[in-house]
């Protein structure tokens, strides 16, 4: 009895050994293990953009292993590159096709078709690094054949020309996500920040989802008004996305998804991928980047035809109102709340690198992922719950789209 009891002490004494050893580990280093299981798939960046407007298209001009040395433009080089995509965990990325949402409709659709090569481009120049991802399982075979899924989201319903033809082609070339309108109103889905159409969707908008559903292709709720989500809600038969907006309760922001909405995503399944946008995650911030709007009309007001006046006026203006600080603290602010109203199953990430001009202090590229998982492990979320964030979630989402489509295969007549 005595060697039995020397033996359980052993134990329990290893295991309590262990258990410290679990408990010590630093939020970095759980955010480190986390993310070298779980590489983060990313609901939106726009690198596509970026490459059109800085180099023409042209890959002869830059080299996308590496864009900090030599290119960008001016003192603010481009957020992603491949090196830090992999220093940041990121396994999978919807790259953005971004078109102005004011072009007409014949060359808006011509324009988001030469956005969508770019990404088979880049993938294709670096098929070391990148691999073109069409559904949940191409997502597994990229990480195992360790290279970055390179997935496509179409940033704005003006990009199919209110052509549900079209939209079925842009599928066929590999979108796999389309945000339902951008910054302006469609004729058959109201915008956040534009004047409404429809109070929500058109007869037309609620066939723009239904086909979605059909094709497989995840229906993107950012951008788009409240009365828009809701009619989207009514209608999907898939889960759907809010690739890059957080929570309006902690920012009132037109970007943010409502309370009301939230609540909704438990009984569709659908996921908010939390975003960076500084003035979308912080009110001081938010209320700096709507004061200097403003400025700069005055700006223009003042000095007409004069860009170098208007330059030193701003000048002034930003140095005596200095952008208040945003941090990942605000970003976490965010997470903590979609999870106190939706739950845990319903977060992603999604922090719109490369399409915006400030980034929170501590997360200036897409290698600082980290910071944030380590800001949540400190906040008490499990190993797991980090998990759900940086992958499972949307993995999820795609493969519920993908079975949606699947059950409405028999469908034989496009609507």
């Amino acid at each position: 009895m005595k060697n039995i009891n020397i033996f359980r002490g052993l134990v329990m004494g290893v295991a309590a050994l262990g258990a410290q050893s679990v408990l010590a580990q630093t939020p970095e280093q759980i955010a480190q293990e986390v993310l070298a299981k779980n590489p983060v798939i990313d609901g939106h960046n726009d690198a596509p953009e970026q490459i059109a407007e800085r180099f023409a298209s042209d890959f002869s001009q830059f080299d996308f292993r590496n864009t900090l040395p030599t290119f960008g433009t001016g003192s603010k080089p481009m957020h992603t590159d491949i090196a830090r995509l992999k220093q940041g965990g990121v396994g999978g990325q919807f790259w953005s096709v971004w078109i102005d949402p004011a072009l007409p409709k014949f060359e808006a659709v011509q324009r988001v078709i030469e956005q969508i090569d770019i990404v088979h481009r880049l993938v294709d120049e670096y098929p070391d690094d990148l691999q073109l991802a069409l559904t949940a399982a191409d997502v597994a075979a990229a990480r195992k054949n360790g290279r970055i899924a390179s997935l496509i989201g179409m940033e704005g319903g003006h990009s199919i020309g209110n052509s549900l033809a079209v939209l079925r082609q842009a599928y066929a070339l590999g979108a796999r996500y389309m945000t339902l309108t951008h910054w302006k109103t469609l004729d058959w889905a109201d915008s956040a920040t534009d004047a409404p159409k429809s109070d929500g969707l058109s007869e037309f908008g609620v066939s723009v989802v239904q086909e979605m559903n059909r094709l497989g292709m995840m229906v993107d709720l950012s951008h788009v008004s409240e009365a828009t989500m809701n009619d989207a809600l009514d209608v999907t038969k898939a889960p759907v996305i809010f690739s890059h907006s957080s929570a309006d309760a902690v920012t009132r922001h037109s970007r943010n998804v409502p309370d009301s909405v939230l609540k909704r995503l438990p009984a569709n399944g659908g996921v908010v991928m939390v975003t960076f946008v500084p003035s979308y995650i912080n009110a001081k911030n938010r209320d700096w980047a709507a004061a200097e709007k403003a400025e700069q009309a005055r700006a223009a007001a003042l000095y007409p035809g004069d860009a170098s006046a208007r330059t030193a006026y701003l000048k002034d203006w930003s140095d005596a109102h200095p952008m208040p600080p945003v941090t990942v603290k605000d970003v976490a602010d965010h997470i903590d709340h979609i999870r106190a109203v939706a739950g845990i199953d319903h977060i992603g990430l999604g922090g719109d690198f490369d399409g915006i001009s400030f980034t929170p202090d501590d997360m200036v590229d897409v290698s600082t992922y980290p910071a944030l998982f380590a800001e949540l492990a400190g906040r008490g979320y499990s190993a797991g719950d980090l998990a759900k964030i940086a992958r499972d979630n949307i993995l999820r989402v795609m493969r519920g789209t993908e079975s949606t489509a699947a059950t409405m295969a028999k469908s034989k007549n496009p609507i």
